[in-house]
């Protein structure tokens, strides 16, 4: 069983790869512009998620969470560069909302509150870019999110103990990016019309 787990997880983290790179590629032609506050948030909080998920016993599970903090951290500094530089006053407002959950996370010390914290807080993160996308739905690039779907969904399965501690995070994401996906392709419909 821990064979097909590793699998699993090796799996999601080559369509990680996969999902991100046409996302990386874009963003470094101007065509996908990543708002800051979204990438950052993601980067701080999905590292925060791992160490959860290790400490709740994910094992093999946890390593694409922590791959997909890095490539956060990373879309957050090309963002720096070529990113959404209109920050909106409802996008301040999820940020410094994020930063209450993150000391609220920060006090609990308990390993549930803390994963239902996390993924609150990075569920918040992506109201920037909910918000800037709904505006402009090409600004995205739907495939990574696409493919995060499935990639999150991978990551249930490669776990290698369940609680909500290490489930909820994923199942939070998998769903997530569904949702944003069809908002971009319903979005992108409408502003083609």
């Amino acid at each position: 069983m821990q064979d097909i787990k590793t699998i699993i997880s090796i799996t999601a983290i080559i369509l990680t790869f996969i999902g991100y790179i046409p996302y990386l590629r874009d963003t470094l032609q101007g065509k996908t512009t990543p708002h800051v506050y979204t990438w950052f948030i993601w980067g701080f909080v999905t590292a925060i998620a791992f160490g959860l998920q290790v400490e709740g016993g994910a094992g093999v599970g946890s390593w694409v969470t922590i791959v997909v903090a890095i490539i956060c951290f990373t879309i957050f500094l090309l963002g720096m560069r070529s990113g959404k530089k209109d920050i909106a006053l409802s996008d301040t407002i999820f940020f410094v909302l994020s930063f209450v959950a993150l000391f609220l996370w920060l006090i609990a010390k308990q390993p549930v509150l803390s994963v239902i914290l996390t993924s609150t807080i990075d569920l918040l993160g992506f109201a920037p870019t909910v918000r800037k996308s709904w505006n402009k739905p090409h600004s995205e690039t739907l495939f990574t999110y696409e493919l995060s779907t499935l990639r999150h969904g991978l990551s249930i399965l490669a776990l290698q103990q369940y609680s909500i501690v290490t489930w909820l995070y994923p199942v939070s994401w998998t769903f997530a990016n569904a949702l944003f996906s069809l908002i971009l392709i319903i979005r992108r419909k409408q502003v083609n019309k």
